[in-house]
């Protein structure tokens, strides 16, 4: 075909016969999801658990709840972090609409549509989908439930700092620090002029007198970075024999780690009765699971080591400096702190620990950072679970297909397969470079046998054993 300008006139096709549209292999890493979900059910326990939440022959085409479902693992093993990118990413990809089980002649479900189905299925329904992925986990011999690792991190809320208000008089708090400019003699304060005083106020916004009108939920919090922006905080609970999440929990960023730990303990708890329930999980499951607590300094208090130790779990909780402390009578509290100080002085203490801090660490990699969920887009505290749950349930089946295919998201089999690429043609490399080796030391022989009359009787084999074709010996005279 010749290379020429665009037409200025296209006529459009009246009719399209379905089987001319273009069609796609399917995604190898999605092909091979698909088939795990079809054989775990997927499809028919997401209808049966959605089923008194949605009308058959009333209104618009309904929404399937497993492809509900599925474009939010989508999100998650894609890294879209908003509704509105998901629903681009999906209409565009021909393997995602494979996935889906859309043709391409098809619309797939927009944002808005993902946005009211969210909505109308309430928190138990994500939580049910949450636990169906670790039944497929503990069926593939993914949960042992015996020793478990707790950890909290932030997640930046959508929410800005200087739209806070008061709690009690409703001002504004970029009104606040212009009133506060005036009283300084700054009669019109530029925004650099208002950030400069805000740095340097003595006392900082508190979440006792301020909060956000439209995320009462987030908290004013320093992240991690040294920035204080408003903030949830989200625990995760994970199996540290086989890094698969048990349990997650949304609170509050000012919520101290030995105030969530019981919720997701209990959390944890359940979803481990939940796995027992299977017979063919139950046979790979510990006897006694949450047999063993590992947690950070954080979490150390009389109260958790107390109720730990009522509830017959073993604590490995590292202890912070704070000298020598006095009891007052609580003998419970004592015993209970004295127990695990000589639990985390061993080399258990130590190898646990080192589990902890990489397989909880490595669940907030993948759920937040890969996964595109650091920074929230969605506000309200049961919102921002649903999607978490499902992230964290995209999370669980990346384990196992980390054992089917090697990689558990699509852009680690991608990496994987140019990984193995680079092997392969790197041994090529290294197999041509032998072969010119070779061929150099077969003239370099032939040269000194020839010097030599004595060695042309051992010429012959030796020159046959590096690979020389001719029998005899030729001296190039």
């Amino acid at each position: 075909m010749a290379l020429g300008k665009w037409g200025k006139q296209k006529q459009e096709n009246m009719f399209v016969a379905t089987d001319s549209l273009a069609k796609s292999p399917g995604h190898p890493f999605y092909e091979r999801l698909n088939q795990l979900l079809s054989e775990a059910d997927f499809d028919g326990f997401a209808e049966a658990t959605c089923a008194p939440h949605y009308a058959d022959k009333m209104g618009r085409p309904s929404i399937p709840p497993g492809v509900y479902f599925r474009m939010l693992l989508i999100g998650y093993f894609e890294g879209l972090e908003s509704e509105r990118g998901i629903d681009w990413r999906v209409s565009d990809s021909l393997s995602l609409r494979r996935f889906l089980g859309y043709d391409l002649d098809e619309q797939t479900p927009d944002h808005s549509s993902l946005s009211r189905t969210r909505q109308r299925l309430p928190l138990e329904v994500h939580e049910q989908i949450f636990g169906w992925g670790l039944d497929v986990l503990g069926r593939a011999q993914q949960v042992k439930g015996k020793t478990v690792g707790v950890d909290a991190t932030t997640l930046e809320a959508n929410a800005a700092m200087r739209t806070i208000v008061r709690r009690d008089t409703g001002e504004s708090y970029q009104v606040f620090l212009e009133r506060l400019a005036k009283a300084s003699g700054i009669q019109t304060p530029t925004r650099a002029d208002l950030a400069k005083l805000d740095k340097k106020r003595p006392k900082k916004a508190s979440n006792k007198d301020w909060e956000h009108p439209h995320d009462p939920d987030a908290r004013i919090t320093k992240m991690k970075d040294g920035r204080t922006h408003l903030a949830h905080k989200v625990e995760h609970a994970v199996d540290l024999e086989t890094g698969a999440l048990l349990a997650i929990t949304l609170g509050a960023a000012d919520e101290g780690d030995t105030e969530s730990l019981p919720r997701t303990l209990l959390r944890a708890e359940l979803n481990l009765d939940r796995v027992a329930l299977d017979e063919q999980a139950r046979k790979h499951l510990h006897k006694k699971p949450l047999g063993e607590v590992v947690a950070d300094k954080g979490y150390h208090s009389n109260a958790s080591l107390v109720m730990l130790k009522e509830s017959n779990i073993r604590s490995y909780v590292s202890e912070p400096d704070r000298g020598r402390r006095k009891w007052d009578g609580r003998k419970d509290a004592q015993a209970a702190v004295y127990a695990n100080r000589q639990r985390i002085k061993g080399a258990r203490s130590q190898a646990l620990g080192k589990a902890r801090a990489e397989l909880v660490e490595r669940s907030f990699a993948h759920a937040y950072d890969t996964g595109g969920m650091r920074r929230l887009h969605l506000r309200d505290r049961d919102n921002i679970l649903k999607r978490l749950l499902i992230h964290d349930t995209a999370h669980n089946l990346g384990l196992l297909m980390r054992k089917l295919v090697g990689a558990g998201t699509p852009r680690g089999l991608h990496g994987l397969a140019a990984a193995l690429s680079a092997i392969f043609l790197a041994s090529i490399r290294q197999l041509v470079a032998l072969r010119g080796h070779l061929k150099r030391l077969r003239l370099l022989l032939s040269l000194r046998l020839s010097s030599d009359p004595m060695n042309r009787i051992f010429a012959p084999s030796c020159l046959a054993f590096l690979g020389h074709r001719k029998t005899g010996f030729s001296t190039g005279c």
